[in-house]
């Protein structure tokens, strides 16, 4: 059973490389993204919170984060694998899911923040449904990727150490983009952590 984390900035890819890394073997993609829209469609208490949260440009707590996850997983219908979208995002989220699943590796979507601005505000002018975010507008990207940048770096670093992690330059089509995460996914597994 494969397990990996696709990892990078709003707007980078990973919903999309995910689906497809899905398509290509069989797993299951578990977007943390779809959890918390789920939650907001059905107006459970959890999306009042994480609306608050959200409108003030920040990234949901990591106790949320966990719980929503946990329960996620604990469904265990992935038996051939999964793709964890948006998760972890700090490095306590990180200790949570090494601590409960061993994990194959974590592929990181590289992508300057400019491109990132770029794509998110041209997904907000399209005006698309399912991939515009309410907090999609100048002011909370900056705060947005401020804080990604903040608490994801110790992340990095935590995932070079445990030798896991696999930077994909995302800037290119979605195509190279595809075949540069399956030349990293097929790469040995390290023996050993350093």
């Amino acid at each position: 059973m494969d397990k990996y984390v696709i990892f990078g900035p709003q707007g980078s890819g990973k919903g999309t490389q995910s689906e497809l890394l899905c398509e290509a073997f069989g797993w299951v993609h578990i977007s943390l993204g779809d959890m918390f829209r789920w939650h907001m469609r059905h107006h459970t208490k959890l999306a009042a919170r994480i609306t608050r949260i959200m409108n003030q440009g920040l990234l949901v707590p990591d106790d949320i984060v966990e719980e929503v996850v946990h329960r996620r997983l604990e469904e265990h219908d992935w038996n051939w694998g999964f793709v964890l979208d948006g998760f972890p995002r700090t490095r306590p989220q990180a200790e949570f899911l090494f601590e409960n699943w061993n994990l194959d590796a974590v592929i990181y979507l590289d992508v300057p923040d400019d491109v990132v601005q770029e794509r998110v505000m041209a997904r907000a002018a399209e005006g698309a449904s399912f991939t515009k975010r309410f907090d999609d507008n100048p002011e909370a990207l900056k705060v947005r990727l401020k804080e990604y940048h903040d608490k994801t770096k110790p992340l990095i670093e935590l995932y070079d150490e445990k030798r896991l992690l696999r930077r994909v330059d995302a800037t290119k089509p979605i195509q190279e983009v595809f075949d540069s995460i399956l030349a990293e996914i097929s790469k040995p597994k390290p023996s050993s952590f350093t």
